[in-house]
Order: C-alpha cells, then sequence, then structure tokens
C-alpha cells in the first residue's frame, strides 16, 4: 500500500539521521516483522465463546439492543455491526486483529498498521495534551506514552489512551453494541510476553455507558518468523449489500435487487414509473 511504502521511508530516514535526533532504537522493544492476531479477530474476547458466550457486561437496555440484533442477524440481517458497509471496524474492534499488523515506531508517534480496509492507527507519544476538539472518527484520537516498567533504561510498553469516537461501532462481528453517545474511552497496555518475543499482548480496557463497569480483554499476536513477510492488499471491493433508507438488501449474481431477510418487503419505487408491457 502506499501509506506503508511512505511510512517505511519515514521509518528509514528517522534511522540515518538518528544521531542528531538522540533516537535511539534500542530503547524501544523489538516490534519488527508481521504479526497476526492469535485465534483470528471473530470475538471481542477470544477466551470465551461468540454472542452471548462473551458475557459481555451490558446494561439492561444494551443488552436488550443486543438482542434484538441477534434476532434480526438470525433472520439474515446484519443487526448492529456496521462494517458489512465497508467501513473500518473502529475500536475497540479493531484491536481484534484484522489482517496483517506492522508496527512503525518513531519518536513522535507509533503506528499500528492494518492490511484491512481503514484500520491504520497513529499513536502519539510526544508528550501533547488533549486537544480542545476532537474530530470524531471510528479509531478515534490515541495519545501514547512509552513506560519502561523494569527501570533498566529500556522501554518495554505502551500506554494508550483513545477517545474522540463516532459511531457505528460494535466490539465485534456478533454486534455487541457500544453506546449511541460515542463517549467511550479505550484504555490499552501493549507489550511482548516475558517469556516468547515472538508474542505481543495488547490489555484493552473499555469504558463505555453501555456497560455496568469496565470491560478488560487480553488480546495476542504472533509474529510470523519470514525475513522478507508478504504484505497482502484487501479492499471492500464488489460489495453485494445495498442500504436503502433504514434498510438492507442484497444483490444477486444476476445483478438485481433481492431481500436480505425473509419475508422483507421490497424498497419505496414510488418515483420510478413502470414499464409497460
Amino acid at each position: 500500500m502506499l501509506e506503508r511504502s511512505l511510512l517505511g521511508v519515514i521509518a528509514a530516514l528517522l534511522c540515518v539521521t538518528s544521531p542528531a535526533l538522540g533516537w535511539d532504537d534500542a530503547q524501544y522493544p523489538d516490534l519488527s516483522g508481521q504479526w497476526r492476531a492469535i485465534g483470528g479477530p471473530g470475538r471481542f474476547d477470544i477466551s470465551k465463546p461468540a454472542g452471548r458466550g462473551q458475557l459481555a457486561p451490558l446494561t439492561p437496555e444494551y443488552q436488550a439492543i443486543f438482542e434484538a440484533n441477534l434476532l434480526d442477524q438470525a433472520a439474515g440481517g446484519q443487526g448492529t455491526t456496521p462494517t458489512y458497509k465497508c467501513l473500518s471496524p473502529g475500536m475497540p474492534r479493531v484491536t481484534n486483529g484484522y489482517g496483517e499488523i506492522e508496527f512503525v515506531i518513531t519518536p513522535d508517534t507509533t503506528y499500528i498498521l492494518v492490511d484491512h480496509i481503514l484500520d491504520d492507527r497513529r499513536i502519539f507519544t510526544d508528550g501533547r495534551d488533549w486537544p480542545a476538539e476532537i474530530p470524531p472518527s471510528l479509531l478515534g484520537y490515541s495519545i501514547g506514552h512509552w513506560v519502561d516498567t523494569k527501570g533498566n533504561g529500556h522501554y518495554d510498553e505502551l500506554d494508550v489512551e483513545t477517545r474522540g469516537f463516532r459511531g457505528p461501532r460494535a466490539f465485534d462481528a456478533s454486534g455487541l453494541p457500544l453506546h449511541k453517545d460515542n463517549a467511550t474511552v479505550v484504555m490499552e497496555r501493549i507489550f511482548l510476553d516475558k517469556d516468547d518475543p515472538n508474542v505481543a499482548h495488547d490489555e484493552v480496557t473499555v469504558h463505555d455507558h453501555a456497560l455496568t463497569r469496565p470491560w478488560t480483554v487480553m488480546k495476542s499476536y504472533h509474529r510470523g518468523g519470514e525475513k522478507f513477510p508478504n504484505w497482502t492488499e484487501e479492499y471492500c471491493e464488489d460489495n453485494n449489500h445495498v442500504s436503502i433508507g433504514k434498510d438492507d438488501y442484497m444483490l444477486s449474481a444476476e445483478g438485481l435487487l433481492m431481500p436480505a431477510k425473509k419475508d422483507q418487503p421490497p424498497p419505496d419505487l414510488r418515483y420510478f414509473k413502470k414499464s409497460g408491457k
């Protein structure tokens, strides 16, 4: 991807000019290479079954929304998960690890690049404060701090806070909902496994008004052993979903509009003239 190529050039330039900038990449954990989510990206908490098995601490209001979502999905609908429209999964769902993942560490910003639609993250580590206004986005605005937890002069953990969201967003493909006020705050601790440097962890804690308490989940990613990994491209092409008003339909292989759910009525065609026979 063009973004990946540009970031690679930036990282290379920073390494070349490191003496002048006082940049020492040996102070940071080795997160190079290609990473993939352990267990796949299907569930927010990979240690629990999907859907109701996630035991999400939802409020009664949002548990009811989730139940209605499950009924809609069972009938062929999409429920409260919006990604079928080619939207980014957003935060915190992007931490589930869609596609190939790459970490790019620079003095002022850490990038988490994901080969999946529009999921690249930018985490500012330059000491800035929160801006007075944050333009809402699906991935939010992230500020991070590198931490030396062992006191040995080397950073081994990246602590991140993300806020400033817009919807629609969900925790995972089951449609576990986030609150419509989009006041979500996501806290993360990203670090390498103490016993296996080819495993990285991301402890994700979600504060959201759809929850009765903060929800903490541990994500894990595995680094591939290829010296020159293959980076694929993923686009949201040939999408056969069609949204008309508040209803979703499908396109058949012949390119004709068809229902997505059983007994779904057709869209309102009042502005189309019926062809004569």
